[in-house]
């Protein structure tokens, strides 16, 4: 905001210095040619000592006034050319660091050349620009300054407001992990002691407590992820293939469940990137329950890590109902529900992923088809690899070879 201001007041200056330039220099121009008219009629200049010159021609010689005028004047071509029949002639002759203003025109005995010196008149121009230049300095220091404090002051507020809000959903997040796996822990406990007529309602039950400690802990990370870099959770070497390890093996009892093969393919060693644990972790996870939760019976769902110099790619691909490519970039805004997410969704999961991945200076993108299938590929830095030493070499010592001495008798 404050560079903005001071960019509209540099303008504002700009505008106006160059309109008070202009009219200058238009006043100066007219002022320098009655200057000159006024010398041809009368054959005399009012103008300051040294800037004025009358030359005249008559019968072919030139003569001077009681000044002499500045080395390459008379103009004599133009004077000819006037001689000879010709128009007045009205020209500039720049020598050095000034402008001579020249006007030549026929009289009644001969031809008479004004020269007029603009020096000064380019000196008050300069100090124009100087000026102009100097209040315009002044003008964008000033404003920029007051800008940061109007913006300060008016943006302060807000943060802090916004600070809050993070913090509350934060503590509140927080304080309702503890009862909800109390309630979550207690309906499991009923479910497995309750009769067969019950136990559905309370798989119900059950299930509608999972989500909602999910719900939680998106909100809770998500508060994390966008607070202050204090308030973040520490970072560490994460190895991606662990984590997709980790996760289709939590995931294989469900895939089994509703006969879909996941298959994983890795590199054969560790793959770092260094992050937050536990929100790459919830990346992978989400991923593929995700891919479990719209790949229908009998799909199959392939998970690949890999890696080049600088960067760690995730994939996990489906077979399963697809989306539309229109709305690939939609499929990540918070609450945005696309068709066929039944209960599983709660318009939180990706918005949050990719929160999750970007805080990680990486991209998530997503392609896919109506009916054919999806596709996400996170990209993420990958953590550089320490250079292997070289083995040094060692090299034999040469020795002298000894000698034998005899004893001596």
């Amino acid at each position: 905001m404050g560079l903005l201001v001071g960019l509209a007041v540099g303008l504002l200056l700009t505008l106006v210095g160059g309109v008070a330039y202009a009219t200058l220099v238009a006043s100066q121009e007219r002022q320098i040619q009655r200057e000159l008219a006024w010398g041809a009629e009368h054959g005399t200049v009012s103008g300051p000592v040294g800037c004025n010159w009358i030359l005249t021609l008559e019968d072919g010689r030139v003569s001077a006034g009681p000044a002499a005028p500045p080395p390459g004047f008379p103009l004599r071509d133009a004077m000819d050319r006037v001689a000879a029949g010709g128009s007045r002639e009205i020209t500039t002759v720049p020598r050095g660091d000034t402008i001579y203003h020249v006007r030549t025109q026929a009289t009644a005995t001969g031809v008479i050349q004004v020269v007029f010196d603009a020096r000064y008149q380019l000196a008050d121009r300069q100090h124009l620009l100087w000026a102009f230049a100097l209040a315009a300095a002044i003008g964008l220091l000033a404003a920029l300054v007051t800008g940061l404090i109007v913006a300060h002051r008016s943006v302060a507020p807000l943060a802090e407001a916004l600070a809050r809000q993070r913090r509350f959903v934060a503590d509140a997040s927080h304080e309702l992990r503890t009862p909800i796996a109390q309630v979550h822990t207690r309906a499991q406990l009923l479910a497995r002691r309750a009769a067969e007529t019950d136990r559905h309602d309370l798989e119900r039950l059950v299930g509608t407590t999972r989500r909602l400690g999910e719900i939680v802990e998106e909100l809770l990370l998500s508060a994390r992820l966008a607070g202050s870099p204090d308030d973040r959770p520490p970072t560490s070497p994460v190895d991606l293939t662990a984590l997709a390890e980790a996760a289709v093996a939590l995931e294989a009892e469900r895939a089994a469940e509703r006969s879909v093969t996941v298959t994983l393919s890795t590199p054969g060693r560790p793959v770092e990137v260094t992050g937050i644990t536990s929100a790459l972790h919830r990346v992978v996870s989400e991923l593929l329950a995700n891919a479990l939760t719209h790949t229908p019976t009998g799909g199959r769902i392939a998970v690949t890590v890999g890696s080049s110099d600088d960067r760690a790619e995730l994939r996990v691909e489906d077979t399963g109902d697809g989306f539309d490519p229109a709305h690939a970039d939609r499929l990540f805004d918070r609450f945005h529900r696309g068709a066929g997410a039944g209960d599983r969704r709660f318009g939180l999961g990706l918005a949050l992923l990719k929160e999750v991945v970007t805080s990680h200076g990486g991209t998530i993108t997503a392609e896919g088809r109506p009916g054919d299938g999806a596709t996400f590929t996170v990209n993420l830095p990958a953590t550089p690899r320490p250079r292997r030493r070289e083995p040094r070499t060692l090299r034999p010592r040469w020795t002298h070879p000894r000698r034998a001495y005899a004893p001596r008798r």
